[in-house]
Parts: structure tokens; sequence; C-alpha cells
């Protein structure tokens, strides 16, 4: 008994010993996602896997990331090889109903101008002096969309994963924290106040079946290096819609989406080892990353505004702010932020078209630039 506990407080000595500041660090911002997963109900299915993720890798000692570790097992395995995020497309696109957006195809425009920040902030960050393959991975923070700015940052700049991939995740929680202010700066009381009727007009069957199969054929003959991304999405979409194998939906929707977050977070997390982690570099990546979706919210609104006046006055500038791929939360911000002006405005269907309008354009947007960069021969 003696001898078990002498040789549990040497073990506990020798950690200590190997302990680091950057660990320590780091463990307290693992702690501190579990909070905002937890506590704040902000994202807890990406958080808690996350924060915990980063907890296990800066325990010394442990190998959690060296080379037979048991998290770099499932980094080679599903990040590396860019298999967890086109997984969680799929779930995605299971779960996703382009009804509203098919109802009123000109709010696809929104999610097209939703994404500008992302291309923005590339620019920004190559007069910063970032290479243009981390730029590519910066600036697709923007499409507030995690398994996207996963599967390009894994590609192309692996070395920015964990600042990347915990910046977009991060941010598309405190989406209903980082909207609002953008929002009421960009529009004026009397557009804010502005009611948008839903109509919710019938969208054939044959319609929503043929959607998928369209938008995958023209998407990725335009940029055929997005195939992997906008393909299992609207693979995801049209299990939903066929209505002839539920079994596999199902599965997309819970049993594979759920695996793949766990241990996506988990070997998100695992990234962030301290001494890797807290650099310049990082603290730079996070802060475009911020700027990108900020960016994202006022071109969607301003060209909501531009909506707003050629419709003279029918449309909601709000609603340009759901345009991009945080779904389904950006949408309930706008339904949120339209009642406080009038009880009486239900915007929420009309920004699920445009989020779902986001969620393409993000694909879409990242889709492009890697094209470019083949082109480019960098990719």
């Amino acid at each position: 008994m003696i001898d078990a506990l002498l040789m549990g407080l040497n073990g506990l000595i020798v950690g200590l010993t190997n302990l680091t500041l950057p660990n320590v660090i780091m463990i307290s911002a693992g702690c501190g996602l579990l909070y905002l997963g937890i506590k704040k109900d902000y994202e807890p299915l990406l958080l808690i896997p996350i924060g915990f993720g980063a907890i296990l890798v800066n325990i010394p000692l442990a190998g959690m990331m060296e080379p037979e570790g048991f998290l770099r097992y499932f980094y080679d395995a599903g990040v590396l090889t860019e298999i967890f995020p086109c997984l969680i497309f799929i779930g995605i696109g299971a779960m996703t109903d382009f009804g509203p957006l098919l109802e009123n195809p000109r709010i696809l425009l929104l999610g097209a101008a939703g994404q500008f920040g992302i291309f923005l902030t590339l620019l920004l960050a190559l007069m910063l002096g970032f290479s243009y393959l981390d730029s590519v991975a910066i600036g697709v923070i923007g499409a507030c969309d995690g398994p996207t700015a996963i599967y390009v940052t894994s590609k192309y700049a692996p070395h920015l994963l964990g600042a990347v991939s915990v910046a977009a995740y991060s941010y598309m929680s405190l989406v209903p924290l980082i909207q609002p202010p953008i929002m009421r700066l960009l529009t004026s009381d009397r557009e804010r106040k502005i009611v948008m009727k839903y109509e919710g007009k019938k969208v054939s069957k044959t319609l929503k079946i043929v959607f998928p199969i369209a938008v995958t054929i023209v998407t990725c003959l335009i940029a055929p290096k997005g195939t992997p991304l906008m393909g299992m999405i609207m693979l995801g979409n049209l299990l939903r819609e066929s209505g002839v194998v539920s079994r596999l939906t199902k599965s997309a929707e819970n049993e594979i989406a759920n695996v793949v977050t766990l241990l996506l977070g988990l070997t998100i997390g695992a990234t962030m080892e301290g001494s890797a982690f807290l650099k310049g570099q990082t603290l730079l990546v996070l802060g475009l990353g911020f700027l990108a979706i900020c960016l994202d919210t006022v071109t969607g609104v301003l060209f909501g505004k531009l909506m707003c006046f050629l419709s003279r006055g029918k449309v909601n500038p709000l609603i340009g702010a759901a345009g991009i791929s945080a779904y389904p939360m950006a949408a309930r911000v706008v339904q949120v932020e339209a009642r406080k002006y009038n009880k009486h405005n239900h915007l929420l269907m009309h920004a699920i078209g445009a989020n779902t309008g986001g969620q393409i354009g993000s694909v879409m947007a990242a889709a492009i630039m890697l094209s470019v960069l083949k082109g480019m021969g960098l990719g």
C-alpha cells in the first residue's frame, strides 16, 4: 500500500516537473472551452471534445500526439486524409432542408454575398506576409463552417490546423454575440422593422430531388477541387429528399455525424499543444479569422440593403446576416434581432433560405480557391 502511494507520488512529481507554462496555459484554455460548452451551451457538441482534447494533449509524457499516440492515430486517419470533414458533410446535408431556398431562389445571392469576407481576409493575409496556402486557410475561417475550414487547412496548411479549426468553431458558436452589433450598425430603424410575409410556397418533391444532383454537377464542373465537399453535402441531402433510404438518412444524421463529430473535436483539440500553439502567428490567425466573419456579416447585410432598395422596401436587410454557413444559428440570430424592433415580424424562414444558401456559398468559395491554387500549381 505504502509502495503504491510512493509510486503515485513519484509519478505526480515527475509529471509536475515536466509541466511547462505553455502546457498550463493550454490546459486552462481547454477548461475555458469546456465552460463555454457546458455552462454557456455554446456549441457543446464541438467545444466539449475540443476542450478535452486540448487538456489531454498538454498532459506531460502522455504522448497523445506522438507517432504511436492514441489521438495521433485518429488525426492521421481522419483529419490528414480529409475523411472526417467529408463524413460530417454527409450528415449536414441529411439534416438540411433546402425548401425555403427553393421557394425564393434569389435569396441564394445573399449566400454568395456572405462569402466576400473570405476573399477580403485572404488578400489582407497576403499583405501581412502569409503565403498563398496559409492565406487561403486563414480566409476560409470566414466561411463560419468548421468542416470546410478543416478540409482546406489540413490539405494545404496543416501547421495552422489548430488555430484555424479552433477559430472556426469558436467564432461559429459566438455568432449570436458577433453579428447583432454589426447588424444594428449597418441598418436603420425603419429597415429593421420591414415585415416580410412568408407565403410558404409548395416545392415539388421532384425539384427537391433534382436540386442536389444539379448543384453537384454544375458546381463541381466549375470548381472540380471542391467535389469532395460539395458532393458529400449534396449526397446527404439527396438521401433525405429521396424518401426511400430512411435508414441511411438516419445513420447520416445520427450515428455517423455524432461519432465523427466526437473524434474530430478530440483531434482538433489535440493540435493545441502548448509549445506549438502559443505563437504570435496563432494570435494573428485568430484575429484575422474574427475579421473574416465580421466582414462576411458586413457584406451580407450591405447586399441585403441593396436588395431592399431594388425591391422598394420589400426585403428586410437583416436577412443578409444569415448568408453565412452557421446553420441554423445565423438564421435564429436574424429572427431574434428583427423581433426586437417589430414583435409581429417573422423573418426566420427567409433567413433559413439565406442560411442554406450560405452553406452552398461557403463550400463553393472554398472550391473556387482550391481550384485556383491547383491552377497556380500549388495544389
